[in-house]
């Protein structure tokens, strides 16, 4: 027992450190151009886009249940999925069909995003004030019926106008911002979706999704930069419940197994475990490969068959023949009778 914790407290004090290696830093003009699509989004749509960017495997999941659920949206849809093992803000994102699609599609896009939020969280959020206020100072960024724009403790949060409807607003990063500043990061730009109508130059706003109260359980603590928990959802957490306070990532979600990776193309593939963790392993999988291996060698044993040696027997009973017929027949017979024996399991075992 005491070796068995030794080894689960090895494990927990390592994968940090691993998590930490794997992790790149993002430089200003990167995080500008990732975070212009979605930083004039509701303060609490957008804690949670934040979250489901760090498990891109539980959004391409997601993204395809959605495709073969046409037409359910909002609490439905949420409330469809709720025993599904993805993380519960991948699940609320499926009230919005579209921002699940597009999340699905650019999947480099989304996971940098986690990236970057996962290694530099008060850097991202930081960078969300800064682009909300060049939108402001370009007169793009103002209260309307869909939102509520308010200054809290010299940021700018964004609330929707009616807690139970949602509006996810499509914007052109390069009108709303006005003339971008990185030359060689340009910003991410999406195509309007599918059902949205021009607003006015560079904004378009689509048909608002109705929620249930208390739908958004993520927000943002501007004053501390990071996301918070702010209430328990329980009526779509399951197997992994959240708890009230600063957001924590589920490092060893999908059960432990393996690391998975979001490849460039958009594949994924298994990465190994830790050494920490391969060290914990059951013992039944460790030994399994020496045994897959062992098979060739064992179908190998018939050649001793064909060796020389094997069929010089002739040459073992003369010798005794010299000294006595008596002696020799015996173990002569005996030595040859123990060749043939062993030859014998060797053609057993292929």
């Amino acid at each position: 027992m005491k070796k068995l914790f030794a080894a689960l407290l090895a494990l927990l004090l390592a994968l940090p450190a691993a998590q930490a290696q794997e992790r790149r830093t993002y430089t200003q003009a990167e995080l500008d151009q990732m975070l212009a699509p979605i930083a004039l989004y509701p303060d609490a749509l957008l804690s949670q886009v934040l979250m489901a960017s760090t498990y891109p495997l539980d959004v391409v999941q997601a993204a395809r249940w959605a495709r073969e659920h046409p037409g359910l949206q909002g609490d439905d849809a949420v409330a469809a999925v709720a025993d599904k093992d993805w993380d519960a803000s991948v699940k609320s994102i499926l009230a919005f069909p579209n921002l699940i699609a597009r999340m699905d599609e650019k999947l480099d896009w989304t996971k940098g995003l986690g990236d970057a939020f996962l290694a530099q969280e008060p850097h991202v959020m930081e960078t969300v004030q800064q682009l909300r206020r060049k939108a402001r100072a370009t007169g793009q960024l103002a209260p309307d019926e869909r939102v509520r724009v308010v200054e809290d403790g010299g940021s700018i949060a964004i609330e929707p106008a009616n807690p139970r409807v949602v509006y996810v607003p499509y914007y052109d990063p390069w009108v709303v911002y006005g003339p971008w500043w990185w030359a060689a990061y340009p910003p991410i730009a999406w195509a309007p979706w599918p059902g949205y109508i021009a607003y006015r130059p560079g904004i378009w706003w689509g048909v608002g999704v109705g929620i249930s109260a208390g739908f958004f359980f993520g927000g943002v603590d501007w004053r501390h930069r990071h996301v918070n928990v702010v209430r328990l959802p329980n009526h779509y957490v399951r197997q992994r419940p959240l708890h009230v306070g600063k957001w924590q990532h589920d490092g060893w979600h999908r059960r432990g197994l393996e690391r998975r990776t979001v490849e460039r193309r958009g594949e994924f593939r298994a990465q190994p475990m830790p050494p920490a963790l391969r060290a914990s392993s059951p013992q039944p999988r460790m030994q399994a490969q020496p045994r897959t291996q062992a098979q060739p060698r064992m179908q190998a044993q018939p050649g001793f068959q064909a060796q020389p040696r094997m069929q010089a027997q002739p040459r073992t009973e003369s010798r005794p023949q010299m000294r006595g017929e008596t002696r020799g027949g015996g173990n002569g017979g005996g030595r040859s009778g123990g060749w043939r024996e062993h030859a014998g399991r060797g053609n057993g075992r292929s």
